[in-house]
């Protein structure tokens, strides 16, 4: 636990400087949750409108926040005052949020540690450090605000319960995790398909007796967590929050994902055909609005609904459920895992750029397996990094996410190379790839197409923070978010579509 505790510390002490840094609104998103929970019954939890920020996050989650605000109301009571303590931040507050985020990553190391205690000791330091001091993290969950590092926290200790074989206490952490944040639902097929292979196998008698048993533990946590709403008769009204289909297909800053492109061809033919002649109308409220909520804004291709969003994800999805099912593996579970939020990050209704975390984190996990795996992350970290960029507007945070994520980049660099050099052993998992991965001096971490994606980030930050400003001054301000959308989506399509053919070619 030695170089566990000093990595943890090393990123606590990071977490610690940040604590004066830019709050989004989000920090009194789940400020305002804490006085919501602990000011009123649970019957009125997602029926109070006292403040815009609604609870939309499962009842698990809700009981997070309660339990926060023990300790929160004896520190400052006005931070659990439902009504003057609106928009509050007091240093007091500040300081209280900001350390229960860090302590809540105890949960992360508690995922990794279980994940990574057989790895041979570099390979355990460096995942370790990749994970806990993942700069789009500490830019997520510490200077922007939110439970990111609790939640996939959580997701690691089911991924490792299932690397174990304990796949009874895989389905019931997994069935907690959902409970407490919805959108891990886009692994629910996986693990259902995985778990009735690998733990309901064998004799009928066997198979139906864990398929009961699987579906009474992972039942009573739904049946304890949704279980007093509908008794309450408010079940619908928590679906109306965990939900809100309203706000459109994409965030006003657009998640470099597949509709990124698909929004482009729209404007692109939009405006050929409006020059050829056409009588072209444009929707009141466009992407490049900065708008949430439209849900009609394209056009000219026809227009996306959350069930086509939802068809693309299960059509995306299908190759790694054959694969689970035709050859249920615990060593290949955390790739499909990977892939499956990658999958709904890709085609997803109103993605925010935040969910790339769940990728990037379950992949630093196996991100040392091969060379090629190593090669992979290292382009899908940066890029997922750099594109919550735009989350941090303000001109004092700029050096800080710069330095997080160079310093990260060059921790990786000297890491993987390392790892990979001849006078260390490749991971067993690669042993038929020893040439290759002894190679790593010769051939290099990224080639030559990847070292010139790379270098184009540095240009499309140059437009961003200084070229689109002297040209152009404050108008098109959509331009450069849409850059750096548009870009960053091209390398989480490859990061796609390198996954999914690793999960064709797994054996």
């Amino acid at each position: 636990m030695g170089d566990q505790c000093r990595i943890f510390f090393l990123a606590l002490g990071l977490k610690l400087l940040l604590i004066p840094t830019y709050r989004s609104t989000d920090f009194e998103v789940h400020r305002h949750w804490l006085a919501l929970t602990s000011s009123l019954p649970l019957s009125r939890w997602y029926l109070d409108t006292s403040s815009p920020w609604t609870l939309d996050y499962p009842p698990l989650f809700a009981h997070f926040s309660l339990l926060l605000s023990l300790p929160a109301s004896l520190i400052d009571p006005a931070i659990t005052d439902l009504f003057a303590g609106q928009n509050y931040a007091a240093p007091s507050a500040v300081l209280f949020l900001r350390l229960s985020v860090a302590a809540s990553d105890l949960f992360l190391l508690a995922g990794v540690h279980r994940l990574s205690k057989h790895f041979p000791p570099l390979q355990k330091r460096l995942t370790l450090a990749l994970i806990l001091c993942s700069p789009a993290l500490l830019i997520v969950d510490h200077i922007h605000f939110q439970y990111n590092g609790f939640l996939l926290g959580i997701l690691l200790i089911s991924l490792s319960f299932i690397a174990e074989g304990r796949d009874l206490a895989g389905g019931f952490v997994f069935s907690i995790l959902i409970c407490s944040k919805h959108l891990f639902m886009v692994a629910a097929p996986l693990y259902f398909v995985y778990l009735l292979r690998h733990y309901c196998n064998g004799l009928w008698t066997r198979a139906v007796s864990r398929f009961l048993v699987m579906g009474l533990a992972v039942g009573a946590v739904f049946v304890a967590t949704f279980g007093p709403f509908v008794y309450y008769g408010q079940i619908q009204q928590v679906f109306v929050r965990l939900f809100p289909f309203g706000r459109g297909l994409c965030h006003a800053y657009w998640a470099p994902n597949f509709w990124v492109f698909y929004i482009v061809v729209d404007k692109v033919l939009a405006f050929i055909l409006g020059n050829l002649g056409f009588s072209i109308q444009t929707p009141k409220a466009s992407f490049t609005g900065g708008l949430v909520g439209d849900s009609s804004p394209f056009t000219v291709l026809p227009q996306v609904n959350p069930m086509v969003t939802l068809t693309l994800v299960l059509v995306a999805l299908t190759p790694c459920l054959i694969r689970a099912f035709a050859n249920p593996q615990p060593k290949h579970f955390i790739r499909w895992a990977a892939y499956t939020f990658t999958c709904g990050f890709m085609f997803g209704w109103h993605v925010h750029e935040k969910a790339s975390l769940h990728i990037t984190i379950p992949l630093g996990i196996i991100a040392m397996d091969s060379l090629g795996d190593a090669r992979h992350y290292f382009i899908l970290s940066i890029v997922s990094c750099y594109s919550m960029f735009p989350l941090l507007f303000e001109p004092q945070e700029y050096p800080i996410k710069v330095l997080l994520l160079v310093i990260y980049s060059l921790l990786m660099w000297v890491g993987f190379s390392s790892h990979f050099s001849n006078d260390n052993k490749p991971p067993k998992t690669a042993k038929k790839k020893t040439a290759t991965v002894n190679s790593v001096g010769k051939s290099g971490l990224i080639g030559p197409v990847a070292a010139c994606y790379l270098l184009g980030l540095f240009f499309i930050e140059a437009w961003a923070q200084f070229l689109h400003p002297f040209f152009f001054g404050s108008r098109f301000p959509f331009v450069p978010l849409m850059l750096v959308s548009v870009y960053c989506a091209i390398g989480m399509m490859y990061s796609w579509a390198w996954q999914l053919k690793q999960i064709i070619l797994c054996s």
